[in-house]
């Protein structure tokens, strides 16, 4: 039984900062695990995306210096630390972990976590 549970949403004020937590837990080792999000009208984008081997990373364009991804593989958690946040980053965050490949950040083949509210004001 796979189980992601993310923490960490809440409301900031803009250029404000949070820290999203994910816990990874299942029956085989995850291969990597991603951040996406969904905001009201729009469709589910990927934020950013880490490998569990190896650590590479991938930011979206509209994130790449202000979002840090990482990792804690011994206990199997995902971190998303969001700088300089802005109006536009206001959504419900999701993470996702992906069990057979590498590849998280097109949001195939993966599992879901239940989301997290990020407000920003």
């Amino acid at each position: 039984h796979v189980q992601l549970v993310e923490s960490g949403g809440g409301s900031v004020q803009a250029e404000g900062s949070l820290r999203l937590s994910c816990a990874a837990s299942g029956y085989f080792s995850k291969r990597c695990m991603a951040w996406f999000r969904q905001a009201p009208g729009k469709e589910r984008e990927g934020v950013a995306a880490i490998v569990t081997g190896g650590g590479n990373t991938y930011y979206a364009g509209s994130v790449d210096g202000r979002f840090t991804i990482s990792q804690d593989n011994a206990k199997n958690t995902v971190y998303l630390q969001m700088n300089s946040l802005k109006l536009e980053d206001s959504a419900m965050y999701y993470c996702a972990a992906n069990f057979f490949s590498d590849d998280c950040q097109s949001g195939l083949d993966v599992y879901w976590g239940q989301g997290t509210q990020v407000t920003v004001s």
